[in-house]
Protein backbone atom coordinates (compact mmCIF):
# COMPACT_ATOMS: atom_id res chain seq x y z
CA UNK A 1 0.00 0.00 0.00
CA UNK A 2 1.25 3.47 -0.91
CA UNK A 3 -0.19 6.31 1.14
CA UNK A 4 0.14 10.06 1.36
CA UNK A 5 -0.56 11.75 4.68
CA UNK A 6 -1.35 15.45 4.78
CA UNK A 7 -1.54 17.26 8.14
CA UNK A 8 -1.42 13.87 9.87
CA UNK A 9 -4.69 12.83 8.22
CA UNK A 10 -4.66 10.05 5.65
CA UNK A 11 -6.78 11.33 2.79
CA UNK A 12 -5.18 9.86 -0.32
CA UNK A 13 -4.69 6.13 -0.49
CA UNK A 14 -3.23 4.38 -3.53
CA UNK A 15 -3.77 0.66 -3.13
CA UNK A 16 -1.48 -0.72 -5.78
CA UNK A 17 -1.96 -4.39 -5.05
CA UNK A 18 -5.66 -4.76 -4.25
CA UNK A 19 -7.87 -6.46 -6.84
CA UNK A 20 -11.63 -6.34 -6.36
CA UNK A 21 -13.53 -8.93 -8.39
CA UNK A 22 -16.30 -7.37 -10.50
CA UNK A 23 -19.88 -8.08 -9.53
CA UNK A 24 -22.78 -8.61 -11.96
CA UNK A 25 -22.83 -5.86 -14.58
CA UNK A 26 -19.39 -4.56 -13.57
CA UNK A 27 -15.91 -4.57 -15.06
CA UNK A 28 -12.58 -4.51 -13.27
CA UNK A 29 -10.12 -2.06 -14.81
CA UNK A 30 -6.35 -2.07 -14.57
CA UNK A 31 -5.45 1.62 -14.58
CA UNK A 32 -2.73 2.75 -16.96
CA UNK A 33 -2.87 6.53 -16.68
CA UNK A 34 -4.84 8.98 -14.51
CA UNK A 35 -4.97 12.75 -14.62
CA UNK A 36 -4.92 14.98 -11.55
CA UNK A 37 -7.80 17.46 -11.56
CA UNK A 38 -8.05 20.66 -9.56
CA UNK A 39 -10.90 19.04 -7.65
CA UNK A 40 -8.51 16.24 -6.62
CA UNK A 41 -6.21 18.88 -5.13
CA UNK A 42 -9.15 20.42 -3.27
CA UNK A 43 -10.24 17.03 -1.91
CA UNK A 44 -6.68 16.32 -0.80
CA UNK A 45 -6.63 19.68 1.00
CA UNK A 46 -10.05 19.14 2.53
CA UNK A 47 -11.70 22.09 0.75
CA UNK A 48 -14.09 20.31 -1.64
CA UNK A 49 -17.66 20.65 -0.26
CA UNK A 50 -18.91 17.52 -2.06
CA UNK A 51 -16.31 14.97 -0.95
CA UNK A 52 -16.91 12.24 1.61
CA UNK A 53 -13.94 10.91 3.57
CA UNK A 54 -11.95 8.73 3.74
CA UNK A 55 -11.63 8.63 -0.03
CA UNK A 56 -9.41 7.24 -2.79
CA UNK A 57 -9.47 10.07 -5.29
CA UNK A 58 -9.08 10.12 -9.08
CA UNK A 59 -11.69 10.39 -11.84
CA UNK A 60 -9.73 10.94 -15.10
CA UNK A 61 -8.68 7.40 -15.96
CA UNK A 62 -7.79 5.19 -18.88
CA UNK A 63 -7.05 1.52 -18.44
CA UNK A 64 -7.49 -2.02 -19.61
CA UNK A 65 -10.36 -4.34 -18.73
CA UNK A 66 -8.89 -7.00 -16.43
CA UNK A 67 -12.10 -8.94 -15.77
CA UNK A 68 -15.81 -8.75 -16.54
CA UNK A 69 -18.67 -9.59 -14.21
CA UNK A 70 -21.69 -11.77 -14.86
CA UNK A 71 -24.01 -10.43 -17.53
CA UNK A 72 -21.38 -8.30 -19.30
CA UNK A 73 -21.43 -9.55 -22.89
CA UNK A 74 -20.30 -6.50 -24.89
CA UNK A 75 -16.87 -5.95 -23.35
CA UNK A 76 -13.88 -8.27 -23.09
CA UNK A 77 -10.71 -8.60 -21.09
CA UNK A 78 -8.00 -6.53 -22.74
CA UNK A 79 -10.31 -3.80 -24.05
CA UNK A 80 -8.98 -0.28 -23.54
CA UNK A 81 -11.50 1.95 -21.76
CA UNK A 82 -11.88 5.44 -20.38
CA UNK A 83 -14.09 5.94 -17.35
CA UNK A 84 -17.16 8.10 -16.89
CA UNK A 85 -17.08 8.96 -13.17
CA UNK A 86 -20.82 9.76 -12.98
CA UNK A 87 -22.66 6.89 -11.25
CA UNK A 88 -26.42 7.52 -11.43
CA UNK A 89 -29.43 5.59 -10.20
CA UNK A 90 -31.33 5.49 -13.51
CA UNK A 91 -34.80 5.91 -12.01
CA UNK A 92 -35.06 9.36 -10.34
CA UNK A 93 -36.71 12.27 -12.16
CA UNK A 94 -33.38 13.69 -13.39
CA UNK A 95 -32.29 10.33 -14.80
CA UNK A 96 -35.65 9.82 -16.51
CA UNK A 97 -35.18 13.27 -18.12
CA UNK A 98 -31.78 12.22 -19.46
CA UNK A 99 -29.96 14.41 -16.91
CA UNK A 100 -28.05 11.65 -15.14
CA UNK A 101 -25.25 14.07 -14.19
CA UNK A 102 -27.61 15.68 -11.65
CA UNK A 103 -29.12 12.41 -10.46
CA UNK A 104 -30.89 12.72 -7.11
CA UNK A 105 -28.75 9.82 -5.88
CA UNK A 106 -25.57 10.86 -7.68
CA UNK A 107 -22.25 9.31 -6.70
CA UNK A 108 -19.06 10.47 -8.38
CA UNK A 109 -15.99 8.25 -8.51
CA UNK A 110 -13.21 9.82 -6.51
CA UNK A 111 -15.64 12.08 -4.64
CA UNK A 112 -18.46 10.02 -3.13
CA UNK A 113 -17.10 6.59 -4.13
CA UNK A 114 -13.50 5.48 -4.26
CA UNK A 115 -11.89 6.51 -7.52
CA UNK A 116 -9.07 5.42 -9.77
CA UNK A 117 -5.78 6.42 -8.16
CA UNK A 118 -4.96 2.72 -7.72
CA UNK A 119 -3.97 -0.10 -10.01
CA UNK A 120 -7.29 -1.98 -10.02
CA UNK A 121 -10.85 -0.83 -9.43
CA UNK A 122 -14.34 -1.87 -10.47
CA UNK A 123 -17.05 0.21 -12.15
CA UNK A 124 -20.48 -0.44 -13.65
CA UNK A 125 -20.14 -1.55 -17.27
CA UNK A 126 -22.05 1.53 -18.46
CA UNK A 127 -19.31 3.74 -16.98
CA UNK A 128 -16.58 2.18 -19.13
CA UNK A 129 -16.30 3.59 -22.67
CA UNK A 130 -14.23 1.60 -25.13
CA UNK A 131 -11.42 3.53 -26.82
CA UNK A 132 -8.98 2.59 -29.56
CA UNK A 133 -5.79 1.03 -28.16
CA UNK A 134 -3.94 3.12 -30.75
CA UNK A 135 -4.86 6.34 -28.95
CA UNK A 136 -1.97 7.34 -26.65
CA UNK A 137 -2.94 6.70 -23.03
CA UNK A 138 -2.11 10.25 -21.98
CA UNK A 139 -4.49 11.66 -24.58
CA UNK A 140 -7.17 9.11 -23.71
CA UNK A 141 -6.95 10.18 -20.06
CA UNK A 142 -7.94 13.70 -21.16
CA UNK A 143 -11.34 12.49 -22.39
CA UNK A 144 -13.12 13.11 -19.09
CA UNK A 145 -12.08 16.80 -18.78
CA UNK A 146 -13.16 17.36 -22.37
CA UNK A 147 -16.55 15.85 -21.58
CA UNK A 148 -16.99 18.64 -18.99
CA UNK A 149 -16.42 21.19 -21.76
CA UNK A 150 -18.82 19.39 -24.07
CA UNK A 151 -21.49 19.48 -21.39
CA UNK A 152 -21.31 23.22 -20.66
CA UNK A 153 -21.24 24.12 -24.35
CA UNK A 154 -24.27 21.90 -24.90
CA UNK A 155 -26.04 23.62 -21.99
CA UNK A 156 -25.35 27.03 -23.54
CA UNK A 157 -26.16 25.88 -27.09
CA UNK A 158 -22.81 26.98 -28.51
CA UNK A 159 -22.57 27.00 -32.33
CA UNK A 160 -20.34 28.44 -35.03
CA UNK A 161 -22.43 31.63 -34.87
CA UNK A 162 -21.27 32.44 -31.33
CA UNK A 163 -18.59 34.64 -29.86
CA UNK A 164 -17.49 32.90 -26.64
CA UNK A 165 -15.76 34.48 -23.67
CA UNK A 166 -14.04 31.97 -21.38
CA UNK A 167 -12.99 33.09 -17.92
CA UNK A 168 -10.01 30.99 -16.87
CA UNK A 169 -7.12 29.49 -18.83
CA UNK A 170 -6.60 26.54 -16.52
CA UNK A 171 -7.13 22.95 -17.68
CA UNK A 172 -10.93 23.19 -17.86
CA UNK A 173 -10.93 26.62 -19.50
CA UNK A 174 -8.54 25.29 -22.14
CA UNK A 175 -10.79 22.31 -22.84
CA UNK A 176 -13.78 24.65 -23.22
CA UNK A 177 -11.73 26.74 -25.64
CA UNK A 178 -10.81 23.73 -27.77
CA UNK A 179 -14.33 22.32 -27.95
CA UNK A 180 -15.77 25.76 -28.76
CA UNK A 181 -13.25 26.12 -31.58
CA UNK A 182 -14.19 22.64 -32.80
CA UNK A 183 -17.77 23.90 -33.03
CA UNK A 184 -16.56 26.86 -35.11
CA UNK A 185 -17.09 29.63 -32.55
CA UNK A 186 -14.90 32.69 -32.08
CA UNK A 187 -13.17 32.50 -28.66
CA UNK A 188 -11.77 35.06 -26.24
CA UNK A 189 -9.98 33.79 -23.11
CA UNK A 190 -9.40 35.91 -20.00
CA UNK A 191 -7.07 35.06 -17.12
CA UNK A 192 -4.80 36.80 -14.61
CA UNK A 193 -1.84 34.57 -15.51
CA UNK A 194 0.06 35.64 -18.63
CA UNK A 195 1.76 32.27 -19.04
CA UNK A 196 -1.57 30.45 -19.06
CA UNK A 197 -2.92 32.95 -21.57
CA UNK A 198 -0.07 31.97 -23.88
CA UNK A 199 -1.23 28.36 -23.57
CA UNK A 200 -4.69 29.56 -24.64
CA UNK A 201 -3.20 31.29 -27.66
CA UNK A 202 -1.47 28.05 -28.60
CA UNK A 203 -4.77 26.16 -28.43
CA UNK A 204 -6.49 28.54 -30.84
CA UNK A 205 -7.86 31.48 -28.85
CA UNK A 206 -8.78 34.29 -31.23
CA UNK A 207 -7.98 36.80 -28.50
CA UNK A 208 -6.45 36.64 -25.03
CA UNK A 209 -7.12 39.17 -22.29
CA UNK A 210 -5.24 39.84 -19.07
CA UNK A 211 -8.16 39.98 -16.65
CA UNK A 212 -7.22 43.13 -14.78
CA UNK A 213 -9.92 45.70 -13.88
CA UNK A 214 -11.64 47.03 -16.97
CA UNK A 215 -9.64 44.95 -19.46
CA UNK A 216 -12.28 42.31 -20.18
CA UNK A 217 -15.08 44.84 -20.69
CA UNK A 218 -12.95 46.78 -23.14
CA UNK A 219 -11.72 43.70 -24.98
CA UNK A 220 -15.16 42.20 -25.64
CA UNK A 221 -17.13 45.39 -26.20
CA UNK A 222 -16.88 45.08 -29.98
CA UNK A 223 -18.03 41.47 -30.22
CA UNK A 224 -21.28 40.67 -32.08
CA UNK A 225 -21.50 44.12 -33.69
CA UNK A 226 -20.86 45.85 -30.39
CA UNK A 227 -23.34 43.81 -28.35
CA UNK A 228 -20.78 41.65 -26.54
CA UNK A 229 -20.09 37.91 -26.50
CA UNK A 230 -23.11 35.70 -27.01
CA UNK A 231 -21.80 32.99 -24.68
CA UNK A 232 -19.78 33.43 -21.48
CA UNK A 233 -18.32 30.43 -19.65
CA UNK A 234 -16.98 30.81 -16.12
CA UNK A 235 -14.31 28.15 -15.71
CA UNK A 236 -12.64 29.99 -12.83
CA UNK A 237 -15.31 30.12 -10.13
CA UNK A 238 -14.50 33.52 -8.65
CA UNK A 239 -17.74 34.96 -7.21
CA UNK A 240 -17.27 38.41 -8.75
CA UNK A 241 -17.12 37.04 -12.29
CA UNK A 242 -20.86 36.44 -12.57
CA UNK A 243 -21.58 40.14 -12.09
CA UNK A 244 -19.09 41.08 -14.82
CA UNK A 245 -20.38 38.32 -17.10
CA UNK A 246 -23.90 39.78 -16.85
CA UNK A 247 -22.54 43.18 -17.82
CA UNK A 248 -20.59 42.04 -20.87
CA UNK A 249 -22.81 39.30 -22.29
CA UNK A 250 -24.96 40.24 -25.27
CA UNK A 251 -28.74 40.56 -25.20
CA UNK A 252 -30.26 37.07 -25.46
CA UNK A 253 -26.85 35.75 -24.38
CA UNK A 254 -26.11 32.64 -22.36
CA UNK A 255 -23.84 32.17 -19.36
CA UNK A 256 -22.45 28.76 -18.38
CA UNK A 257 -21.18 28.29 -14.85
CA UNK A 258 -18.54 25.58 -14.36
CA UNK A 259 -16.48 26.96 -11.54
CA UNK A 260 -18.16 27.46 -8.19
CA UNK A 261 -17.67 28.98 -4.80
CA UNK A 262 -19.61 28.64 -1.56
CA UNK A 263 -19.33 32.40 -1.04
CA UNK A 264 -22.44 34.52 -1.79
CA UNK A 265 -22.61 36.40 -5.09
CA UNK A 266 -24.21 39.80 -5.65
CA UNK A 267 -25.78 40.35 -9.04
CA UNK A 268 -28.02 43.03 -10.56
CA UNK A 269 -31.32 41.46 -11.59
CA UNK A 270 -31.88 44.24 -14.13
CA UNK A 271 -29.04 42.88 -16.28
CA UNK A 272 -30.62 39.43 -16.38
CA UNK A 273 -34.14 40.65 -17.15
CA UNK A 274 -33.39 43.51 -19.52
CA UNK A 275 -31.19 41.35 -21.75
CA UNK A 276 -33.13 38.13 -21.10
CA UNK A 277 -29.94 36.33 -20.21
CA UNK A 278 -30.06 32.57 -19.66
CA UNK A 279 -27.78 31.30 -16.87
CA UNK A 280 -26.92 27.62 -17.01
CA UNK A 281 -25.25 25.65 -14.26
CA UNK A 282 -23.19 22.77 -15.64
CA UNK A 283 -22.09 19.82 -13.54
CA UNK A 284 -19.90 16.97 -14.74
CA UNK A 285 -21.01 15.44 -18.06
CA UNK A 286 -24.29 14.13 -19.37
CA UNK A 287 -22.97 11.08 -21.26
CA UNK A 288 -20.69 13.10 -23.55
CA UNK A 289 -17.71 10.79 -23.11
CA UNK A 290 -18.42 8.67 -26.24
CA UNK A 291 -18.61 11.86 -28.34
CA UNK A 292 -15.31 13.10 -26.94
CA UNK A 293 -13.67 9.73 -27.58
CA UNK A 294 -14.78 9.97 -31.22
CA UNK A 295 -13.32 13.49 -31.51
CA UNK A 296 -10.00 12.27 -30.09
CA UNK A 297 -9.86 9.15 -32.25
CA UNK A 298 -10.71 11.16 -35.39
CA UNK A 299 -8.07 13.78 -34.65
CA UNK A 300 -10.65 16.57 -34.37
CA UNK A 301 -9.17 17.34 -30.96
CA UNK A 302 -5.38 17.18 -30.57
CA UNK A 303 -4.71 18.08 -26.95
CA UNK A 304 -1.44 16.21 -26.34
CA UNK A 305 0.33 19.49 -25.52
CA UNK A 306 -1.89 19.82 -22.44
CA UNK A 307 0.12 17.09 -20.68
CA UNK A 308 2.76 18.99 -18.73
CA UNK A 309 4.22 16.14 -16.65
CA UNK A 310 3.81 12.43 -16.02
CA UNK A 311 4.79 10.96 -12.66
CA UNK A 312 4.91 7.36 -11.52
CA UNK A 313 2.02 6.64 -9.15
CA UNK A 314 4.56 6.08 -6.38
CA UNK A 315 5.60 9.72 -6.82
CA UNK A 316 2.07 11.11 -6.39
CA UNK A 317 3.16 13.42 -3.59
CA UNK A 318 5.66 15.09 -5.93
CA UNK A 319 3.00 15.32 -8.64
CA UNK A 320 0.64 17.21 -6.34
CA UNK A 321 3.48 19.45 -5.23
CA UNK A 322 4.23 20.25 -8.88
CA UNK A 323 0.68 21.47 -9.37
CA UNK A 324 0.62 23.52 -6.18
CA UNK A 325 4.02 25.13 -6.67
CA UNK A 326 4.04 25.85 -10.39
CA UNK A 327 0.52 26.52 -11.62
CA UNK A 328 1.65 28.89 -14.37
CA UNK A 329 3.66 26.30 -16.30
CA UNK A 330 1.50 23.23 -15.67
CA UNK A 331 -1.72 22.34 -17.42
CA UNK A 332 -2.35 18.65 -16.82
CA UNK A 333 -0.24 16.42 -14.59
CA UNK A 334 -0.85 12.68 -14.90
CA UNK A 335 0.03 9.59 -12.89
CA UNK A 336 1.31 6.43 -14.58
CA UNK A 337 0.45 3.05 -13.06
Amino acid sequence: MIAIAVDEQLILDIRADRQIAPGPGEVMVRVKRAGICGSDVHILEGSNPFARYPRIIGHEMVGEVAAVGAGVVDMDEGDTVVIDPVVSCGYCRSCRMGRSNVCANLEVLGVHRDGGFRTFFTVPRRNAVRVSPDLPVGVAALAEPFSIAANVLSRTGCTEADAVLVYGAGPIGLTVLQVAKLKGARCIVADLDEARLEFARGFGADEIVLAEPGNVRAAVAGETSGLGPTVVVDAAGEPGLLSEALEVVSPAGRIGLLGFSIRPVEVVQKEIVSKEVAIHGSRLSRNFLPQVVAWLENGELQPKAMISDTFAAEDAKAAFARIRNDRSSTIKVQLEF
